[in-house]
């Protein structure tokens, strides 16, 4: 199979495609418990579903072999598929057994037209699930469900490894996983639900929007800028942040929680600007824009959440990187 940098291309395209921001509230850190974690891996699950249900009935195993996927690429397709259905029954099912409303399926658009883009958005999609689980892990308190939580986390985690692979990717680039927050996730998901309702109202907020500026090069730890189309702008707007008040870059990659101060650039963009990604961030990383450079919750945040492919400074990729779009 052809090596592919495909999944450093989904992410500039999520990137470039975030729309305005609008008035904002400050977001909270929810309060959780066990009913509302199982809810809130039932609307990841039932959004990756949906995605490769989709997909496999968009793409042909003939048109995923033309994109340079070889058999058996697109049966395994079929067993994520599987698995993310019997992730969907399982949390439904302990749900109702617990006297608790499961959410329900949403509406949703991806936006790929090709099977190397649903490959890459897949390896970006699993990898959100898996930090969304261990970002919850910590809150579950029943050990049944911890031990339940674990046992898809692990799935997902193998998922993610597979796809990389298939992308020409590292499958375990950082030693590491990276936990999210609860609303961090959110914000990522979010940007694919289009519409439906559901019966559950989850504790959950979506931040500002963080637009990343496509870069013509691959990021590098250590060495790349990154360039936040419009955030100084926004954040003025929306919490009335001066040129003067320090916001910092932050950095979620492993256990690593890295700030960066950034400053505003010339001209009327109203950009804000970090001149170097900093040292042992590497693989999929996710960033935001915080008030504190110590302080990493959920109050703290203006923007969020970008998501960049980072690599190990002078372990780029030879073949040049897809354009933006």
């Amino acid at each position: 199979m052809r090596v592919s940098h495909t999944l450093a291309a989904s992410l500039a395209v999520s990137a470039v495609q975030a729309s305005p921001l609008g008035k904002r509230n400050q977001v909270t850190t929810p309060t959780v418990n066990d009913g509302i974690i199982l809810n809130y891996a039932l609307t990841l699950e039932y959004l990756e579903r949906k995605f490769y249900m989709e997909g496999l009935a968009n793409y042909t195993r003939e048109e995923f072999i033309a994109d340079g996927f070889e058999d058996p690429f697109y049966d395994n397709l079929k067993e994520i598929y599987f698995d993310e259905q019997t992730h969907v029954s399982f949390l439904k099912e302990n749900l109702e057994k617990a006297g608790i409303t499961p959410t329900n399926e949403l509406e949703y658009s991806f936006g790929t037209t090709t099977p190397m883009q649903f490959v890459g958005l897949s390896s970006v999609l699993e990898g959100v699930g898996v930090s969304a689980y261990l970002g919850a892990a910590r809150d579950i308190m029943n050990k049944d469900y911890l031990d339940a939580a674990g046992s898809i986390l692990a799935v997902e985690a193998r998922h993610t490894s597979y796809i990389r692979a298939s992308l020409g990717e590292s499958p375990f680039p950082n030693p590491f996983d990276t936990p999210l927050g609860y609303n961090k996730v959110f914000s990522l998901a979010a940007d694919f639900i289009t519409g439906g309702s559901s019966p559950v109202a989850l504790p959950f907020k979506q931040f500002p929007e963080l637009p990343l500026q496509c870069s013509q090069y691959y990021y590098e730890a250590d060495r790349s800028s990154v360039t936040f189309s419009g955030a100084f702008k926004e954040a003025a707007k929306n919490f009335g942040i001066k040129k003067e008040t320090p916001i910092y870059a932050v950095f979620f990659s492993g256990l690593k929680k890295l700030p960066v101060q950034v400053r505003t650039t010339a001209g009327s963009a109203g950009d804000y600007k970090i001149d170097r990604i900093p040292a042992g961030v590497v693989g999929q990383t996710y960033v935001v824009l915080s008030k504190s450079a110590t302080d990493f919750s959920d109050e703290q945040v203006i923007a969020g959440v970008g998501l960049l492919e980072v690599y190990k400074k002078g372990m780029t990729p030879a073949t040049p990187k897809p354009k933006c779009h």
